[in-house]
């Protein structure tokens, strides 16, 4: 937990007050937990597009307007369909002593040589589903791809987490492959 967030509690509920508060670079929120009561919270836009561009994952440090802090992870985003602009974020409470669920992105690196021979890269998935102590929580799984030949695919078995990490997604679950230019146009034909 290292990124601070400031959750200000909402002072209305209409929706003309929380429009105003989006014009105003506000976005309503709610933080919600096991045992915690529901608060209706608003946070700084682009203090939040910077969280979720740089690790949507990560576990905050939410700060409340009675001086509390306490950790908090996205759970989901609501998004304007046309705009992409944010609409809504539903905040959980995390307990730090007890075994969470959450997902990790896999970002991959390197330029494959099955790539450079001709080859096209194609990724299946961009994040793993695991479950852990929160402050064994990685931001995010880096995956050198170079030594991918022509051919060669990558599962999530092949990912290495260290002690204490339990991947849920199926082991033979394909990450990212390198296939023919032959096998993709005959995929899409």
């Amino acid at each position: 937990m290292s990124k601070f967030i400031q959750l200000n509690k909402r002072t209305g509920e209409t929706k003309s007050h929380m429009n105003q508060a989006r014009k105003q670079g506000r976005i309503p929120a709610v933080l919600y937990g096991i045992g915690k009561d529901t608060l209706s919270v608003e946070v700084n836009e682009k203090e939040m597009l910077d969280i979720l561009k740089k690790n949507p994952r990560a576990i905050l440090q939410g700060n409340t307007s009675d001086e509390k802090v306490i950790p908090v992870i996205v759970q989901s985003v609501q998004r304007d369909a046309m705009s992409g602009n944010l609409l809504h974020i539903d905040f959980h409470h995390v307990n730090m002593t007890q075994i969470m669920d959450s997902k990790v992105t896999i970002q991959f690196s390197g330029e494959a040589i099955g790539v450079k021979s001709g080859g096209v890269l194609q990724i299946e998935i961009y994040e793993v589903e695991v479950r852990c102590m929160p402050g064994d929580l990685p931001t995010s799984m880096e995956v050198d791809i170079s030594g991918l030949d022509t051919g060669d695919k990558l599962l999530v078995s092949d990912l290495i987490f260290k002690d204490g990490i339990e991947v849920l997604t199926d082991a033979n679950t394909v990450m990212i492959q390198i296939k023919t230019v032959h096998e993709e146009v005959e995929a899409t034909a």
